[in-house]
């Protein structure tokens, strides 16, 4: 049976709350700590994309286990205004924030799948697994 939890994303705290839900569930399914870093900075990124970006959002956590593989599956869901060049934010190096550009490049390399819908004026999902090796 899969679990889901999630963290709605309203302020810069429930960033941190975000990550330690991905740390532990992380940890609870058997990743090592090489992997809840991966998947704890994966969604760091996310939820604050979702917090300077969109406004507010959810951070949704969900254990998987397929054909006897667990995982965890993170989905990033916003309403805010969409991502009007996919291409552009997906080139390493690119940023809007003044950060360092790893973004969603980095996100995509940290884990197994990444999957970004996004639509102008309605929002963006971006879902992305990391299964236990």
């Amino acid at each position: 049976m899969n679990q889901k939890s999630s963290v709605d994303i309203y302020t810069e705290w429930d960033i941190v709350a975000a990550r330690q839900l991905g740390r532990n569930e992380a940890k609870k399914i058997g990743f090592g700590i090489v992997d809840q870093a991966r998947i704890t900075t994966a969604i760091s990124e996310l939820a604050r994309n979702i917090f300077l970006y969109a406004g507010t959002g959810r951070i949704e956590i969900e254990q998987v286990s397929e054909n006897g593989a667990q995982g965890l599956i993170i989905t990033a869901r916003d309403s805010g205004p969409g991502i009007p060049d996919v291409r552009k934010v997906m080139e390493d190096g690119f940023t809007t924030s003044g950060g360092l550009g790893a973004g969603m490049p980095g996100v995509r390399r940290l884990m197994d799948e990444f999957d970004l819908h996004t639509e102008v004026g309605v929002g963006t999902t971006i879902t992305i697994t990391k299964w236990v090796r």
